[in-house]
């Protein structure tokens, strides 16, 4: 059937709006960017002047700077480990306990997935004072291991819901044909099931380590000592209380987003796959 004129058009218009909305989505997330990356090669002075323009001189200075003001290389190994491990320790724990969670039912199984879905509706700024008082309790304020711990906890619900559904798109056959074939529970786990959500453990993976990497409220209130502290924290030490040093603070600001944006891009692939295959079932 050939189109008319009025479908032409809205279908053109179609293609016109959509193309416009990924135009403005591109501007509202790059141009920040961009402005930050400019800055941090200009001088204080050019900053307050003329915001938008671009450098007079392309200098490393703020770099340089940046690194003698604040000890950034303690902060990025804090950081690194902090988000490696918490990432791995959420990856490991969630990929076994949500094959559970999506192929039994067992008595209470129900009550912990919406445990888990009320733990996304908390606030982390309002479990601040009883993070302290735990940690402080335990023994853990001011470690790195205290910020592991909560942020591999607190990663955990979205973690969870995304590996469920990505089990529940995997056909129950497979595991069937491998415990006829005489593989055990755990065999079957991580010869045939734990390969196959590799896409899903990436998402999951990408989420916990931008989440642990630019985590500022609960690195500020659990750690004290410039040795125990993450990358986020240090753009603090560039304002004080009558001056501020921009171009310098830019400059940090460029070091602590540049390897969020480097994983994500090289792990752009796996995390669209693992959202769009957990949304098609559960």
């Amino acid at each position: 059937m050939d189109e008319t004129g009025s479908q032409r058009f809205f279908r053109i218009l179609r293609g016109i709006l959509s193309y416009l909305f990924v135009i403005i989505i591109l501007i509202v997330s790059l141009v920040p960017i961009v402005w930050v990356f400019m800055s941090s090669f200009k001088s204080n002075t050019e900053i307050l002047n003329s915001a938008l323009s671009l450098p007079t001189v392309w200098s490393l200075k703020n770099y340089v700077t940046a690194f003698e003001m604040v000890p950034i290389a303690t902060f990025y190994g804090n950081s690194a480990v902090v988000a490696v491990v918490a990432t791995l320790l959420n990856v490991l724990v969630l990929s076994m306990s949500s094959y559970v969670l999506a192929r039994f039912r067992f008595k209470g199984s129900r009550k912990l997935k919406s445990l888990f879905g009320l733990a996304l509706l908390i606030p982390s700024a309002a479990l601040l004072q009883p993070l302290y008082l735990t940690m402080k309790t335990l023994g853990f304020y001011d470690q790195l291991l205290g910020l592991i711990i909560c942020y591999a906890a607190f990663s955990l619900p979205v973690s969870m819901y995304i590996l469920t559904s990505y089990y529940l798109t995997i056909p129950l056959e497979l595991e069937e044909a491998a415990y006829i074939d005489g593989a055990g529970f755990y065999y079957t786990f991580w010869r045939v099931i734990f390969p196959l959500a590799k896409p899903a453990m990436a998402t999951c993976g990408v989420l916990a380590f931008l989440g642990a990497w630019n985590e500022f409220q609960i690195a500020m209130t659990l750690t004290s000592s410039t040795e125990k502290r993450t990358l986020p924290i240090a753009l603090l030490y560039f304002k004080s209380q009558f001056a501020s040093d921009y171009g310098a603070m830019f400059a940090a600001t460029m070091v602590v987003i540049i390897p969020s944006i480097v994983v994500f891009i090289l792990l752009q692939k796996q995390v669209t796959e693992g959202l769009v295959s957990g949304a098609v079932k559960g």
